[in-house]
């Protein structure tokens, strides 16, 4: 497993800094990282990973980073469920408000499984 021996914080975040240097390398620029909406007080309605922006086109990139020790029980890619994507959703709409005229945005998830890395790009849509 390429993050041995962390928490789950630790490794949440060890995962992120290794997505976001994958990213950063194939030409993404980070705009903000974990962005979280509040539903109250001391409930978190989403959050997302990363935001990045892709310098070719302008798009807003929505980033969820998962990581799992292997592909057993579907592998990180999997564990983006439809739950998972509505707060994910609901959370870019929060972050876009800041935006007049909104440049065009995807979903994107980066799933580390062991020492494997995939980049899904326009993984969901917000529908």
């Amino acid at each position: 497993m390429l993050f041995k021996k962390a928490t789950p914080q630790g490794l949440g975040s060890a995962a992120e800094d290794f997505a976001l240097q994958y990213l950063q390398q194939q030409g993404l620029r980070l705009v903000e990282r974990n962005y979280q909406v509040a539903a109250g007080p001391s409930a978190r309605a989403g959050e997302v990973d990363l935001i990045l922006r892709d310098p070719q086109d302008g798009t807003l990139v929505f980033c969820e980073v998962r990581a799992r020790a292997d592909r057993e029980h579907g592998g990180a890619a999997a564990s983006v469920g439809a739950a998972k994507q509505r707060r994910l959703i609901y959370a870019a709409q929060h972050y876009l408000l800041r935006h007049a005229s909104p440049p065009p945005c995807r979903f994107d998830v980066v799933a580390i499984d062991g020492i494997e890395i995939e980049w899904i790009q326009a993984a969901f849509e917000a529908s």
